[in-house]
C-alpha cells in the first residue's frame, strides 16, 4: 500500500524535523509520569503438558506491556521475591544522564538480591514505536519479559494512516526445565546449552505443539481494516523469521525509530530487535497463521526446528472456516535461508537525510565471534565438554569479557574505584588474521578481562563490526546500550575500507539499537557519543554473552548539567 507522510511537503518536513531536534530534550507540558510495580516471584506456569515455577513479573508470563507517550517518565518500583538475583533493562531506552537505570548486572547497578527491591526512573526522550523490557542477570529474561509501546506526544501523530488496532506480539523461547538450570550445566561443562523445546508468541507457543492448541493466541481482524503489528524477538538465543499466511507486510517502524515504508512477506528479527507493521485485511475471511520459526546460520549447530503460531481470525468469517476448517499456514523460509534475511535487513532506510557523523574522531574495527578454550590444568573432563576436550569461549578483539563482581562498572567509574576495570580495550584486533577463512588455531583461545574502551562527551564513532568463522560463522545480532546507532553497510566476507567505503549510506541509514552482523560477515554503525555513563555492547545471544561477547564504552561527563550523569539514586543496590 502506498504510504504518505503527512510531512511530505519539504518545507514543513525540514520545520517539523528542526523543530522536534531542537525541544527533544525539553520537558513537555502534557507529559505524564507512570508509576508501576514490579514484583518478581515464582508462579506456576504449565507449557508443554508440564506445569514449572517459573519466574515472572505480577504472575505474568510474558510481563505486563507498559505504554507511555514520548516525553513520558517511568517510575517501576521492582521487589525481588525469587530465589535468585535480578535486573531489569529497558531495552532501546536512551537513558540520557539516567545509566543508573539502564540495567545490567554488574554494569549499571549491582543486582538486586532476594528480597530487596529498586526504583528504576527514567523519561523516553525522542523515542516513538515499539521497545520492549525483559532481566539482564544470568538467563531469567527467558521468562522475564514484556512490551514497551511509546506513542507519539499527545497531539502528534504517527506518520503513517492510524490503525483501526493494535498488537504487541512477542516471539520468545520456551525450555521445558528451569532455563537457570539450563545455563549453569552449560557453564560447569564448557559445553553449549540445550536449546530451547518451543517458540511461543505472547507466551504461548501453539497448535503445532503438545498441550497447546487450546491456548494460541488469536489476533482478531476486520474484512478491510488496517492493523499495526508491533514484533518483538525477545528469544534468547534465536533469530526467527516471520510471516503472516497469504498476507503483506509493510515496515513502518524498527526499535522505537520510524523508517522508510517497505513491503514484506517476511520479517527476520534477532534477540532484541523489534519491527513495527501493518497488515491489511484484504484476503477471503477464513483464519490464517502467523508464524515463526529459526534462521539458524551457524553451520552444522543444533537449533530449536520447531514452529510457533497464533491466528490471525477475520471476526466476520463463519463456520466451517472458523470451527473446522485448518487456518492457512504460511511457507516458511529454510532455516539456513541468508538470502532472505539480507534481503529484509539491507531494506531498512531512515524517512528522510539523516544527520550521520561524518567527521569521525574514532575509527574501530571489533571481531566479534566464538572461541575455543583449552581445558584448563587440573581441570576434569566432565568440565571440558566443548569440542575435543575444550570449553566454548567467545570475544570481541579477542578479549572475552568478564563482569565485575564487587561493584558495578558505573559505580567504579563514577567513584574513581581503582582495580575493577581498565580503559585498554583494542580499537582494532590485536592480530589481523583472515577473519572469515581458515585460521591458525593459535587464534582460537581468547583473553579474558574487563577491559572498557573510553570516549570524550561529543566524540564521533565509526565501528566496523566483523564477524569470525572462528569454530563456525553466524550471524550476531549486537545490542548497544544507552544508544540507537547508524547503520550505514553491511556485507560478507572481510571488510575491506578500499572497496566497502563506496557502499556507505550516508544519506539515509536506518537508525536502531541492536545490528544482525551477516554470518560470515560484516556491519558499519556510526554514533556520537553524547550520552555519559557505561554503556555495554554485546551479542544479544545470551549463550554469547554467558561466553563473553562483550564489551563496554565509558563515555565521560560533557560540559554543564545537560551532559553530566545524574547522581546515583539512593536506592541503588549494593554487591
Amino acid at each position: 500500500m502506498a504510504l504518505r507522510s503527512k510531512y511530505s511537503n519539504p518545507f514543513i518536513s525540514f520545520f517539523f524535523f528542526f523543530f522536534s531536534a531542537v525541544f527533544l530534550a525539553l520537558p513537555t507540558t502534557n507529559a505524564k509520569t507512570h508509576y508501576h510495580d514490579f514484583v518478581v516471584q515464582a508462579t506456576p506456569v504449565k507449557r508443554l503438558c508440564k506445569t514449572h515455577n517459573t519466574i515472572t513479573v505480577n504472575g505474568m508470563y510474558p510481563g505486563p506491556t507498559l505504554e507511555v507517550n514520548n516525553g513520558d517518565t517511568l517510575v517501576v518500583n521492582v521487589v525481588n521475591r525469587a530465589r535468585y538475583n535480578v535486573t531489569i533493562h529497558w531495552h532501546g531506552v536512551r537513558q540520557i544522564r539516567t545509566g543508573w537505570a539502564d540495567g545490567p548486572e554488574f554494569v549499571t547497578q549491582c543486582p538486586i538480591r532476594p528480597g530487596g527491591s529498586y526504583t528504576y526512573r527514567f523519561t523516553i526522550q525522542g523515542q516513538e514505536g515499539t521497545l520492549w523490557w525483559h532481566a539482564h542477570s544470568s538467563w531469567l529474561r527467558a521468562t522475564v519479559y514484556g512490551a514497551l509501546i511509546i506513542r507519539p506526544k499527545e497531539g502528534d501523530s504517527y506518520p503513517f494512516p492510524k490503525p483501526k488496532r493494535e498488537t504487541p506480539l512477542l516471539l520468545g523461547e520456551w525450555w521445558d526445565a528451569n532455563p537457570i538450570d539450563v545455563v549453569r550445566k552449560a557453564t560447569r561443562t564448557g559445553a553449549a546449552p540445550n536449546v530451547s523445546d518451543a517458540y511461543t508468541i505472547n507466551g504461548q507457543p501453539g497448535d503445532l505443539y503438545n498441550c497447546s492448541s487450546k491456548d494460541t493466541i488469536t489476533v482478531p481482524v476486520d474484512s478491510g481494516e488496517t492493523n499495526l503489528l508491533r514484533v518483538v524477538n525477545s528469544g534468547l538465543n534465536q533469530q526467527l523469521f516471520f510471516k503472516v499466511a497469504n498476507h503483506k507486510l509493510t515496515v513502518v517502524g524498527a526499535d522505537a525509530s520510524y523508517v522508510k515504508p517497505f513491503t514484506t512477506s517476511v520479517l527476520m528479527l534477532g534477540p532484541g530487535q523489534t519491527t513495527d507493521v501493518l497488515i491489511t485485511a484484504d484476503q477471503p475471511p477464513a483464519r490464517y497463521y502467523i508464524a515463526a520459526r529459526a534462521y539458524a546460520s551457524a553451520q552444522g549447530a543444533p537449533f530449536d526446528n520447531t514452529t510457533t503460531t497464533a491466528i490471525l481470525e477475520y471476526e466476520s468469517a463463519g463456520c466451517p472456516a472458523k470451527c473446522v476448517v485448518k487456518p492457512v499456514m504460511p511457507t516458511m523460509p529454510a532455516f539456513n535461508d541468508t538470502a532472505t534475511a539480507t534481503a529484509f535487513t539491507t531494506s531498512f532506510r531512515s524517512p528522510r537525510r539523516v544527520p550521520v557523523p561524518t567527521k569521525i574522531d574514532h575509527n574501530l574495527f571489533f571481531t566479534v565471534g566464538l572461541g575455543l578454550n583449552n581445558c584448563p590444568p587440573g581441570a576434569r573432563p566432565r568440565n571440558c565438554q566443548g569440542p575435543n576436550g575444550t570449553r566454548f569461549a567467545a570475544s570481541m578483539n579477542n578479549v572475552s569479557f568478564v563482569l565485575p563482581s564487587n561493584f558495578s562498572l558505573l559505580q567504579a567509574h563514577q567513584q574513581g574505584i581503582p582495580g575493577v576495570f581498565t580503559t585498554d580495550f583494542p580499537a582494532n584486533p590485536p592480530v589481523q588474521f583472515d577473519y572469515t577463512g581458515n585460521m591458525s588455531r593459535s587464534l582460537w583461545q581468547p583473553v579474558r578481562g574487563t577491559k572498557l574502551y573510553k570516549l570524550k562527551y561529543g566524540e564521533t564513532v565509526q565501528l566496523v563490526l566483523q564477524g569470525t568463522s572462528i569454530f563456525t560463522a553466524e550471524n550476531h545480532p549486537i545490542h548497544l546500550h544507552g544508544y540507537d546507532f547508524y547503520i550505514i553497510a553491511e556485507g560478507f566476507g572481510n571488510f575491506n575500507p578500499s572497496r566497502d567505503t563506496a557502499k556507505f549510506n550516508l544519506v539515509d541509514p536506518p537508525l536502531r539499537n541492536t545490528a544482525s552482523v551477516p554470518v560470515g560477515g560484516w556491519t558499519v554503525i556510526r554514533f556520537v557519543a553524547d550520552n555519559p555513563g557505561v554503556w555495554l555492547m554485546h551479542c544479544h545471544l545470551d549463550v554469547h554473552i554467558t561466553w563473553g561477547l562483550a564489551m563496554a564504552f565509558v563515555v565521560e561527563n560533557g560540559v554543564g548539567e545537560l551532559q553530566t550523569l545524574e547522581p546515583p539514586p539512593a536506592d541503588l543496590p549494593l554487591c
